[in-house]
């Protein structure tokens, strides 16, 4: 136990570097009608990764919408799973983490640019202080999944995903997909913040990143948007 302890402490220091991806896990993607299903938070990389237990105090927002409307993910406090909800039909349950500070190097902050296709964005300096936000959503069913994130992906139709950001299309976003058994998808969306990827059968993780330079007069550089999505085809 002291070790898992210790694996998930430095999983958790190292973001968003090496460990960095933060998914919502659900006990099933297709559950029978009324069924209890438990959510628990990843962190990790190429879809492996530790359970985070709940924090309130690190929850900005936790939330299921589906045909019931919307209403907050109960769970108990420092426990895992972080979250419990019943599930009738098709749901879609989205976290958005409190903005949490990180430093980094300049050379480890251009490796992070270069694993997210931000290769375009300048830095100056030495250390590149960064605020990162997550927010991560997982779909049961077919359901409505936009929920008004600041930065999230939608499903639009077979194969097709949106960008969206502060609910407007997004061009030229990077994005990855990571199954289960090993196949790494990437894809740039076009003007209308499109991305097509031919996944197959099975459960996915998609997940992007977009960069903001911080605010004039803020004690960071940079605003980073980590925004994820689990589903099973």
């Amino acid at each position: 136990m002291i070790r898992g302890i210790l694996t998930l402490a430095i999983l958790l220091s190292c973001a968003p570097l090496g460990a960095h991806d933060f998914w919502l896990e659900p006990s099933t993607f297709r559950p029978a009608p009324g069924t209890v299903v438990t959510m628990s938070l990843r962190v990790g990389e190429n879809f492996e990764g530790e359970r985070v237990t709940r924090r309130s105090a690190r929850i900005e927002t936790f939330i299921i919408r589906d045909a019931m409307g919307e209403r907050p993910v109960p769970g108990r406090e420092g426990r895992d799973p972080a979250g419990l909800v019943r599930v009738d039909d098709a749901a879609v349950i989205g976290y958005h983490g409190k903005p949490h500070a990180h430093e980094l190097s300049r050379a480890k902050f251009e490796q992070f640019l270069r694993e997210e296709g931000l290769d375009q964005v300048r830095i100056r300096g030495d250390r590149q202080r960064e605020r990162f936000h997550r927010f991560a959503k997982t779909q049961i069913g077919n359901a409505p999944t936009t929920l008004g994130f600041r930065y999230e992906l939608v499903p639009v139709r077979d194969h097709v995903f949106r960008v969206l950001y502060e609910q407007q299309p997004l061009p030229n976003a990077y994005v990855t997909a990571l199954s289960r058994n090993g196949r790494r998808l990437t894809a740039r969306s076009d003007r209308n913040g499109e991305v097509t990827l031919n996944l197959g059968k099975g459960v996915w993780l998609l997940k992007s990143v977009h960069l903001l330079p911080a605010p004039e007069g803020a004690d960071y550089d940079w605003d980073s948007l980590w925004a994820s999505l689990t589903i099973e085809l």
